[in-house]
């Protein structure tokens, strides 16, 4: 249902995109000058384009994670630590109301924590060695309620789903961009024969990367929101003083573990200060144990 609803709102968003452009007469005016560029075929291109990658990302995830991460997947707890693990996450997943997870260890001396997968009942939760030897039993649990909180809002397919539109509104910007100076302020050689001069395809890449940037801001402010979410409900199915406590634990280790640059979002370390938080995926720890302290909602 959610990838329904975030599909018909793409295709909304692309039909008053064309509407505004048909209203504001930009088709016609870009005709005029020779730019024959057909502005509804492009949004479909671009949304195709846009979303197809961030689609097939989803469905690979866990898969990814696992072969990225090193992530050894418990199917017959073998010990204590991975029986009381596999169990917190059952309870966990129930009380949240979604399908048991898949519950994974990967090696790494720091503390950290992710979740993915392709939807709330196909999910794939993990944490690092370095997390189960650096905290105790009520703190872990905590960063599992996080990282569960995380598969029920559905905060991987939202992710996804928000990056793919991004993505289409970039490449679509970026290429009208493109035909509007190669055709009209450069007048390219080749737009009798249809082809495009070097004009487009520079034009095209800087804007695809001052856009994608502006883009990446939204998309990181979106995950930001998603922390604060999912601190919430880790407090509410673990407790709140166990989250807190686990977010200064997290507070006292060193620098986080360097995940995959896929994977960062979906962990629980993370942040940034100053202007560069704008960019980072999780809001410094601090902000986001006072928000919890305080009792405020993101």
């Amino acid at each position: 249902m959610r990838i329904l609803l975030f599909l018909l709102t793409n295709i909304a968003i692309m039909v008053v995109v064309g509407l505004l452009f048909h209203l504001l007469g930009l088709g016609q005016f870009m005709q005029q000058r020779g730019v024959g560029l057909n502005l509804t075929h492009l949004l479909i291109v671009s949304a195709f384009m846009g979303m197809t990658g961030s689609f097939i990302s989803l469905f690979i995830s866990k898969w990814m994670a696992k072969r990225s991460m090193g992530v050894f997947v418990i199917e017959r707890p073998s010990n204590p630590t991975e029986t009381w693990l596999v169990e917190t996450v059952r309870r966990l997943s129930k009380q949240a109301g979604i399908g048991m997870p898949e519950v994974g260890i990967f090696d790494s001396h720091e503390p950290n924590a992710f979740a993915t997968g392709a939807s709330r009942d196909n999910a794939l939760v993990a944490v690092s060695s370095g997390l189960l030897h650096n905290m105790n039993q009520s703190e872990v649990e905590a960063v599992l309620g996080h990282e569960i909180s995380h598969v029920a809002n559905g905060d991987m397919v939202t992710m996804t789903l928000i990056q793919g539109v991004v993505n289409t509104f970039v490449y679509f910007l970026a290429t009208i961009a493109g035909y509007v100076v190669d055709r009209t302020l450069l007048r390219s050689d080749n737009e009798e024969s249809g082809g495009f001069g070097p004009a487009y395809y520079i034009t095209q890449m800087v804007a695809q990367i001052v856009l994608g940037i502006l883009a990446s801001m939204i998309v990181m402010w979106f995950s930001r929101w998603r922390e604060f979410r999912a601190d919430a409900g880790g407090a509410s199915l673990a407790g709140r003083a166990k989250m807190i406590a686990a977010l200064h634990a997290l507070q006292r280790a060193k620098d986080p573990t360097e995940m995959p640059a896929e994977m960062m979002a979906f962990g629980i370390r993370g942040g940034g200060n100053g202007w560069m938080e704008l960019f980072m995926s999780h809001p410094p720890l601090e902000k986001r144990i006072a928000a919890l302290e305080s009792g405020q909602q993101h």
